[in-house]
């Protein structure tokens, strides 16, 4: 008989969620009829799969170690991907954590680098959250087989600033929850040519050509094709002008709906492109600023304000701020 305990990171998942995690090279057959033949129980009782799991709850195990080890055993790439973790954590040693405790973790990432990695060879603020917190024995190899901590939110490769990371299952799944229901605000910078003076809530349909991973902005429902129409979401945001100088505008944004390159693209539609946007810019305008040391999109998430709540007191109603790059400054001068 093998017996292991729930963690905090195992806890809040079904169990039967937990169980294909754990036993990884076992086929959902196998792990439903030992429930059924109480093989596997949890808290010494019968279980389906269904039950959520809590912390130190007991799950047994009766058959054999060698049975349990074949369907638990980690892959051989798993010691390649902890190595990974710890490269990448070691060449992404200098990103700066703007806030954190035990759950929750918010850092603040560069223009150029990814949020999550899009091909294996790729490094990328998740695989730095693993090797950070691997590097201060917050979790170890073994729990990596049950609960992968992650970035909960993205941001483009080529737009800096926060990215907000769960550190525990319970953390991931705050974050989620506040980022879908839009409690959690979330404020970007942005530089733009022209003084303007502008407070604008704006609404619209956005469509996603994923061939040329770009996309299309109308002003309203009524504008989108018929035949784009299905595959057209709602955004909605909030512009605000904070600053003029040198024929150069810094924009506030708040995002209401968080779609592909939306700020960058509705921005375009206004008619007020981001300054070094290569996807949606002006050609002329992105040219004459490379030349002043411009060599991304000027966009920048800058702010995040928490909901209040009691369910992590630390966080309610905390302001994030994260300092905007040097190149802002430096055009505005």
């Amino acid at each position: 008989m093998i017996l292991t305990k729930i963690s905090a990171n195992e806890a809040g998942q079904r169990f039967d969620k937990y169980l294909k995690k754990l036993l990884r090279n076992a086929p959902d057959s196998f792990i439903y009829k030992m429930l059924r033949k109480k093989n596997i129980v949890l808290n010494g009782k019968k279980a389906d799969g269904k039950e959520k799991l809590c912390l130190n709850d007991e799950v047994r195990f009766f058959f054999s170690d060698e049975t349990f080890d074949k369907f638990s055993q980690k892959p051989d790439r798993d010691d390649a991907d902890l190595s990974q973790y710890m490269h990448t954590y070691q060449k992404l040693k200098d990103l700066h954590i703007l806030y954190e405790d035990d759950n929750i973790l918010i850092v603040d990432k560069p223009s150029g680098i990814l949020s999550q990695k899009s091909s294996p060879e790729d490094i990328s603020v998740n695989e730095w959250l693993i090797g950070y917190l691997l590097s201060r024995q917050l979790i170890s190899a073994d729990s990596l087989a049950t609960f992968k901590p992650s970035v909960c939110n993205r941001l483009d490769r080529n737009t800096s600033g926060m990215v907000a990371c769960g550190k525990t299952l319970a953390g991931s799944q705050y974050l989620s929850r506040i980022i879908r229901d839009k409690s959690l605000e979330k404020y970007y910078y942005c530089l733009v040519c022209g003084e303007l003076m502008i407070k604008e809530h704006v609404t619209g349909y956005l469509h996603k050509d994923t061939q040329q991973n770009k996309v299309i902005v109308y002003h309203s429902k009524t504008d989108v094709p018929v035949s784009l129409k299905r595959d057209s979401a709602y955004i909605d945001t909030a512009f605000r002008s904070v600053r003029t100088a040198n024929n150069i505008t810094l924009l506030e944004v708040q995002l209401f709906t968080g779609k592909t390159h939306q700020i960058r693209a509705q921005l375009s539609a206004l008619g007020y492109p981001i300054i070094g946007d290569a996807k949606y810019g002006d050609a002329a305008t992105n040219q004459m600023y490379r030349k002043k040391g411009v060599h991304c999109q000027l966009l920048h998430a800058h702010k995040l304000v928490f909901p209040p709540g009691q369910e992590f007191p630390e966080t309610s109603g905390r302001v994030v701020e994260c300092p905007t790059p040097a190149i802002f400054e430096k055009l505005m001068r």
